[in-house]
């Protein structure tokens, strides 16, 4: 009997669940009927307004950036014409479904006068990552360019052609080197030459071969500096100024323009030697007349092997 019951409760709990179902798939058909045509062209301008309104932001950002201005002006711009960009589209969507145009203006105006708002005044407080898409940087102990920025990671590819997931707390958290964050950057050319040679005309001939380059500023100009007077050598160092994205071929090419100009000039470089000084000492007659002049010989011969092998190991 027990049984009999639950089944008996059971139907009539479906049957009751299909009947309040019924005018509500009723009242969804009806819906889909008259205002089918409307729904979907209102979700179909939404998607694709969407769609145009990113398009349009990337334009925008690169247009900004190619007129060298500052990312945080980009940014704050990017992100306000974004913003009211989108607010059109919703606004043209709910018109699309039958909403009042009147009402719709003035919640969609008001939403987008708070967030505008909130985005200008609050963004100096909020955390921002140091650097852009593009850039090459260094976090941590990675060195590479930064190929995309999401909420969560960081793509960072490295030079040798492997691809980093950074997380974002961790980039924040450690220090980071932005190579491209200004215009310009420093080139060093450092060289060391003899003692025997031309100080001054090796100071000209590394001077020379920096002014000649198109890529080096002239203000500030290229400077010589000695950098060191070492017991082997005097270390040269040449200074100069290159545009961010000229750096790495500049610096190349400079120091293969330096090596050539040195030989032509007939400047040498100096590298590490050791200089050995022999000395012939002439031995008593007694010793020349011992019996045992061959023992005494080779242990003079590696008494100064061993002298040899301490000093080229120093």
């Amino acid at each position: 009997m027990e049984n009999e019951k639950e089944q008996f409760n059971f139907v009539q709990q479906n049957t009751e669940t299909s009947v309040t179902e019924i005018p509500r798939l009723q009242l969804l058909g009806e819906t889909m009927t008259y205002h089918g045509t409307e729904m979907a062209l209102g979700l179909v301008l939404l998607i694709v307004g969407l769609l145009v309104v990113r398009w349009i932001d990337r334009g925008l950002r690169a247009g900004l950036l190619k007129l060298k201005l500052k990312s945080q002006y980009v940014m704050t711009v990017g992100n306000v014409v974004y913003v009211m960009l989108v607010a059109m589209v919703i606004m043209a969507s709910a018109v699309q479904l039958g909403a009042k145009p009147l009402n719709i203006l003035r919640l969609i105006t008001i939403i987008t006068l708070v967030i505008t708002g909130l985005l200008i005044f609050l963004r100096p407080f909020l955390p921002s990552l140091p650097f852009k898409t593009g850039n090459t940087v260094k976090a941590g102990n990675l060195l590479g360019k930064v190929e995309a920025i999401t909420f969560i990671n960081t793509r960072l590819r490295t030079f040798d052609g492997k691809t980093f997931f950074v997380p974002n707390r961790q980039i924040l958290n450690d220090i980071v080197i932005n190579y491209n964050y200004t215009q310009t950057r420093r080139v060093k050319i450092d060289v060391n030459v003899r003692y025997d040679q031309d100080l001054l005309k090796a100071k000209r001939t590394l001077e020379a071969v920096m002014t000649a380059d198109p890529r080096v500023k002239p203000k500030p100009g290229p400077m010589v500096y000695v950098l060191n007077l070492t017991k082997d050598c005097v270390e040269l160092g040449g200074r100069c100024w290159i545009d961010n994205k000229d750096y790495w071929v500049a610096r190349c090419d400079l120091q293969e323009k330096t090596k050539l100009r040195f030989d032509l000039e007939g400047i040498r470089f100096a590298y590490p030697q050791l200089d050995l000084h022999m000395k012939t000492v002439a031995l008593p007659d007694d010793d020349l007349k011992s019996s045992k002049p061959n023992r005494l010989r080779d242990t003079d011969y590696n008494e100064l092997n061993n002298e040899l092998n301490n000093e080229e190991m120093i």
